[in-house]
């Protein structure tokens, strides 16, 4: 539901010219929200704007303007009759063109859609009072788009089989800011998923009083010993949400210990324990599926939503 610069920097680093494609509007029924986009270089694309036909003539069209079309595209596409979809509505999609020379220095960003000009002072009121977020308006000619709204600290306690398979699930979903932590280089997967930052801890506890205290926090690391420290250090310092992975037999001593070091059970019980839905099975996969619905569903209802735990089954 914004501009992500950041996102759209890195593809252009790496890929020369990146055209983007944006949902700018929307009518009636359609796969996917105005703000939505995703970038298409020569050989790659990344991100989607709803898939099928759509996706697939709107990266045709990028792919043109790569191989010396214009720099700028619109086109409102009716989905049932223009793209044989039985989806009913209509989307506004704007390509845009961009080299390292023609990305936005600040957001929200607001530019024109035809000739340059002078910028319009309604659009520049416009611009002023955006908030981050906030999906894109045309005005007067010219499209406006806003800062990614802050992502939630999310912090994955462990790169393990589950750890990396937590962090391969959330991180192409919005919304997350990710760090994965272990105590060894060795231990991180020899790739991470964009837009995740690994940190190296022999302490990694330690780390607990410089992370914000309104963060999530899944702890799934190979020690019962490193498990216990962070509930300790989390418990003391402050989070959102917290989630453990093992038994329920695991997280009764767990309670019992947690307890001997002062803090009460109704502290101790905002931690989750177990993670992950029991029927869908144990394979990491399964488990990271399972606790990316919760942390979705908590995202969406705000901070009073349900623990993860609430989906433990």
């Amino acid at each position: 539901m914004s501009f992500d610069l950041e996102r759209l920097g890195r593809a252009v680093a790496a890929h020369g010219e990146v055209v983007r494609v944006l949902v700018a509007h929307t009518a009636g029924s359609a796969p996917r929200s105005a703000g939505t986009s995703m970038l298409v270089w020569a050989d790659g694309a990344e991100g989607t704007i709803g898939g099928g036909a759509l996706e697939w003539q709107a990266m045709a069209a990028a792919r043109e303007m790569l191989a010396g079309g214009p720099a700028l595209r619109r086109e409102t596409l009716a989905l049932g009759p223009a793209l044989d979809q039985c989806c009913g509505g209509a989307v506004r999609l704007i390509w845009e063109r961009f080299v390292a020379e023609a990305l936005p220095g600040a957001l929200p960003w607001a530019r024109p859609l035809g000739a340059a000009g002078e910028i319009p002072p309604k659009v520049a009121a416009r611009a002023s009072r955006m908030r981050p977020g906030a999906a894109p308006v045309e005005l007067e000619g010219w499209l406006i788009e806003a800062a990614p709204a802050e992502g939630r600290a999310l912090v994955i306690w462990g790169a393990g089989h589950v750890g990396r398979a937590l962090a391969e699930v959330v991180a192409p979903l919005p919304g997350f800011d990710i760090t994965l932590v272990d105590i060894s280089e060795a231990r991180l997967p020899p790739a991470l998923p964009a837009g995740v930052t690994a940190r190296i801890a022999e302490e990694p506890a330690a780390l607990v009083p410089g992370l914000p205290q309104d963060g999530w926090h899944l702890i799934v690391t190979h020690s019962h010993p490193l498990d216990l420290a962070l509930c300790h250090a989390l418990l003391t310092h402050g989070f959102v949400q917290a989630g453990l992975i093992g038994s329920h037999s695991k997280w009764a001593r767990f309670r019992n210990r947690l307890a001997a070091l002062g803090h009460s059970p109704a502290e101790i019980s905002r931690i989750a324990c177990p993670i992950g839905d029991p029927s869908l099975g144990r394979h990491p996969q399964a488990i990271a599926i399972s606790v990316a619905a919760a942390l979705l569903s908590g995202k969406a209802a705000g901070e009073s939503a349900a623990r993860m735990g609430d989906m433990t089954g």
